[in-house]
């Protein structure tokens, strides 16, 4: 008998077994990463958690021992995924072709790797590897966030980004302008006009010069931070984001007569001086010293803004009491917060075509979920360890989804704590939280921002109310850039942008909106907008 019969060959692995979502690799598998640091990982290490770097900690340890995956990276680099070093090396490697076994890429790198063929569909591994807490992550908001990397039905990258919209938009105010002028919080935009002009003219500083402004304004005018978007909402208007046009049909919000509207209220405002006379030069970090130096009483924003810019106003002026308000309506209707797709501007892991364990990124994605937020996790551990004076270690993990909306239910949990006294029972992030606020009020002054967002009169409240009452205007088109969009959309930003500028300064008429108009659908537009449609009518 040939010798070879008597070798027992090495056992496959059963498939249905693998597909458990925390099944182990026995032997152990490789997967190598490609990485770029942000400013809390810059020098490879995180603050307080000595003994480990970003390439030997908690997390790496925790997926070999646990799942049998080891993870290296081929490279390393500062300044973060949008960063000139993180895009020039991967410039390099996709031209050498050079992979790693995982690729963190921005949509259109992945749409450029998947039209090579060169990543793995991974729609398949995600049906049968995902865990169903790992799915309703990716759902909780519907379909856009796995759709977004989606092409021609196949799932080319997963992000460890599961909230894709934000918990809203909100109006940040000067409380102790208010008080000291004798006004009460707006409850309309008519309220809001009001306090704006006020802010402008009756010398809110005290220093006996004309020199404040009711709103912060940058010269990208409604584009993220510092923009006026939740301004425009008062009006209806929502520019930048897709909306349904009331016959199913979806219409760039930036080309409608409701933004027209507001152009013309922001127009009468800078000619009555209540706007930055410069505004139209100065970007974000210009208006952020602005409001560091006590010059602005209104801002629309984030949940995060006490962290940044608003925090250097307190440092500044511990007297400055920055609150957050919903925002105001200029009719009988509700302003419903505006809320872009975020994920555009996100990071997608797509697998290499030539890796023979594609899954093994789901396995990842499941097991953070559940050594963070599952029932046999260790959140102190994992996520922000109180040991470690609360810092992220989260970040050491290559990938880090976490649970959509988590804020605002943190925030209802502590709103829970303090209605029944039980704030020293809180557990996971609310924890975490709390130990924050107790920081600030015991003399901490960097912890201002926390007591501001989940505090007592906290603006989640108002989040919560934007949740329970659906107040949300939700960007309609979530999918990856259309063709045209990717070719033209930045020179049609530019040109909104440009001409809306001029209008609010008082260099254009304001008949120049509908010029715009016309010209956006001319030079692209148009193209873009049925593309945009042909992909919202095969979303149904």
């Amino acid at each position: 008998m040939d010798p070879e019969e008597y070798i027992t060959p090495e056992k496959e692995p059963d498939t249905s077994e693998m597909k458990d979502p925390f099944w182990k690799y026995e032997p152990a598998i490789e997967m190598t990463f490609v990485r770029a640091l942000d400013e809390d990982t810059s020098g490879n290490i995180l603050p307080n958690t000595p003994g480990e770097t970003m390439e030997d900690n908690r997390w790496l340890d925790a997926y070999s021992e646990k799942l049998g995956i080891n993870i290296t990276y081929d490279w390393i680099v500062s300044g973060g995924y949008g960063g000139d070093a993180y895009l020039q090396k991967m410039k390099v490697m996709l031209a050498s072709n050079n992979l790693p076994d995982v690729i963190p890429v921005a949509l259109p790198q992945l749409k450029q790797l998947s039209d090579a063929d060169m990543i793995v569909d991974l729609k398949p591994y995600w049906d049968d590897y995902s865990s169903d807490v790992l799915k309703e992550y990716y759902t909780t908001q519907g379909p856009g966030i796995l759709g977004s990397s989606t092409f021609d039905g196949e799932l080319k990258g997963i992000t460890s980004f599961t909230d894709g919209f934000n918990d809203g938009i909100f109006i940040w105010l000067r409380a102790d302008w208010l008080r000291k002028l004798g006004l009460e919080s707006p409850k309309t935009m008519e309220d809001l006009l009001a306090v704006a002009k006020a802010f402008t003219t009756g010398d809110p500083d005290g220093n006996g010069i004309d020199d404040t402004y009711g709103f912060a304004v940058t010269k990208d005018l409604h584009s993220g931070v510092l923009g006026l978007e939740g301004f425009f909402a008062g009006y209806h208007a929502y520019p930048n984001i897709w909306v349904e046009d009331g016959s199913g049909q979806l219409v760039y919000g930036s080309t409608l007569p409701e933004v027209k509207t507001v152009l013309q209220v922001l127009a009468e405002m800078y000619k009555a001086g209540e706007i930055d006379r410069e505004f139209a030069i100065k970007d974000i970090s210009n208006v952020a010293e602005s409001l560091a130096n006590n010059k602005i009483g209104i801002e629309f924003g984030m949940q995060w803004n006490p962290m940044y810019p608003l925090l250097g106003s307190y440092s500044n002026d511990p007297e400055a009491d920055w609150t957050g308000y919903p925002l105001v309506s200029a009719d009988d209707r509700p302003a419903r917060s505006p809320s872009k797709f975020a994920m555009m501007d996100n990071i997608y892991y797509a697998v290499n075509i030539n890796y023979e364990h594609p899954e093994a990124l789901i396995k990842l994605l499941n097991m953070h979920v559940e050594l963070c937020w599952g029932e046999t996790g260790d959140f102190d551990y994992y996520y922000m360890p109180r040991a470690n004076g609360s810092v992220g270690v989260w970040k050491f993990s290559p990938v880090y989804p976490a649970p959509p909306f988590k804020n605002i239910n943190a925030f209802l949990a502590l709103e829970n704590a303090r209605k029944n006294n039980t704030l020293d029972q809180l557990t996971g992030e609310a924890a975490v939280i709390q130990r924050n606020i107790e920081a600030f009020k015991n003399g901490d002054a960097s912890q201002w921002g926390w007591n501001k967002i989940y505090g007592p009169e906290g603006v989640y409240r108002w989040g919560v109310m934007y949740q329970e009452n659906n107040l949300y205007m939700w960007d309609k088109f979530t999918g990856a850039p259309t063709p045209t969009m990717a070719e033209r959309m930045g020179a049609l930003t530019q040109m909104e942008n440009e001409i809306f500028v001029k209008i609010v300064m008082g260099a254009a008429p304001i008949g120049d909106f509908d010029t715009f108009v016309e010209d956006w659908y001319l030079i692209g537009g148009r193209e873009i907008t049925d593309e945009v449609n042909q992909w919202y009518k095969n979303q149904e």
